[in-house]
């Protein structure tokens, strides 16, 4: 559930122009499939892909392999992820007119939207070489390299942008996940929030929930709470604006907000294993086990969740069933050894019970494996000098 970031991670605008290019026809036929071409992308704007897709065939008609017909077939059908189809046409372009930037430029875009980034990276330098000063591309090309993990020459081009256009809003966008990435939350907040500062209302949602994200891994979960609560404005069901408020509510301990907010993740989805097992620990927190007891059931109807069977566990913990709560402790070691956690919770329970021996051997054995855990070797000792 922590990967919310990929939610915002391709703010880069489609546009659909109509390219300037050459023919080698006539005058009179270079002014017809001029015309042509204007209605194919019309038609394309207007999502009238099968009469766009005629419109550019007919231009073949009266040129063989003319460059405005393969783009606009290349274009037209990579605007409906068509990709397979579009690369055809673009590298049909390119066979015949090298150069082409149009038809680079929707290639790299097809590799990219196939994740084929180091693809789309030896298109997009093919394109730079004859525009050099392309910041749409350059921008694509730094958003490739975060995408392989070349984080330096991302953030080399990303800057490279800034340097050319001050609060180019794509290189802000690209850095603030470059950050994110390396769990630099400062800096990553410092980048979304300037696009949010440059944007104001009219800003991308999807600006407003990593914002907000950035306050939750922050732990300013109170900062937090206003740029989840703007996205709800605009957007009532936003998964991400939802979980975010929820699970900033749940920093601040107002389990009662939060379970409002994981209720209404379920109106949604409610299937959704890790939200009804995070509702089942608010309702556990707020000792109301009963309900809790619902949500945990029905997380592990689905399939078996440990949080949920951990949650059961500490209920019957909470209510004094210690016996029923040391057998599901056991059996959950059995399945995670090494959650020391669990051992934690069931060492209460022998205490509870007065069995505090075997509540001393317990974290013993544990610290054999885990010798670095000093939780579980603070409540040795407290229970050894209690």
């Amino acid at each position: 559930m922590e990967n919310f970031t990929q939610q915002n991670d391709n703010f880069l605008p489609e546009s659909f122009e109509i390219p300037q290019m050459e023919s080698s026809g006539s005058n009179e036929n270079l002014a017809k499939i001029t015309e042509i071409s204007k209605r194919g992308y019309q038609l394309i704007k207007e999502n009238e892909f099968e009469d766009a897709k005629k419109a550019f065939e007919e231009i073949l008609q009266i040129e063989d392999n003319n460059n405005y017909a393969l783009v606009g077939l290349g274009d037209t059908e990579r605007k409906q992820n068509h990709f397979d189809k579009a690369i055809y046409y673009y590298q049909k372009c390119l066979d015949y007119y090298p150069a082409n930037n149009y038809a680079l430029f929707g290639l790299a875009d097809c590799y990219k939207s196939q994740n084929q980034f180091n693809k789309a990276i030896d298109i997009w330098q093919q394109y730079l070489v004859h525009d050099d000063k392309n910041i749409t591309v350059i921008t694509r090309v730094a958003d490739a390299y975060r995408k392989t993990h070349e984080f330096k020459k991302s953030k080399e081009l990303y800057l490279k942008v800034l340097e050319m256009e001050t609060n180019n809003p794509y290189a802000l966008i690209g850095l603030g996940h470059l950050n994110y990435d390396f769990k630099e939350y400062k800096d990553a907040l410092y980048y979304w929030t300037k696009v949010y500062e440059i944007n104001q209302d009219s800003v991308d949602i999807r600006v407003l929930t990593s914002i907000g994200n950035c306050h939750r891994k922050l732990k300013t979960f109170d900062k937090g709470t206003k740029y989840f609560e703007m996205a709800l404005v605009r957007e009532p069901k936003n998964f991400y604006a939802l979980f975010g408020l929820a699970d900033c509510y749940r920093g601040m301990n107002q389990q009662y907000k939060s379970i409002e907010y994981w209720n209404k993740i379920l109106e949604i989805d409610p299937n959704n294993k890790v939200i009804l097992t995070r509702a089942g620990d608010a309702y556990r927190t707020t000792s109301n086990y009963e309900q809790a007891k619902i949500y945990y059931n029905k997380a592990l109807e689905i399939d078996f969740d440990i949080y949920a069977a951990i949650g059961l566990a500490l209920i019957c913990k909470g209510e004094g069933n210690f016996e029923q709560a040391i057998a599901r402790f056991e059996n959950l070691i059995k399945d995670d050894p090494r959650n020391g956690r669990l051992y934690l919770d069931l060492a209460d329970c022998y205490v509870a019970q007065g069995r505090k021996a075997e509540a001393v051997k317990l974290l013993e054995n544990y610290l054999k494996s885990d010798g670095s855990n000093n939780i579980v070797r603070n409540a040795l000792d407290r229970i050894m000098h209690s």
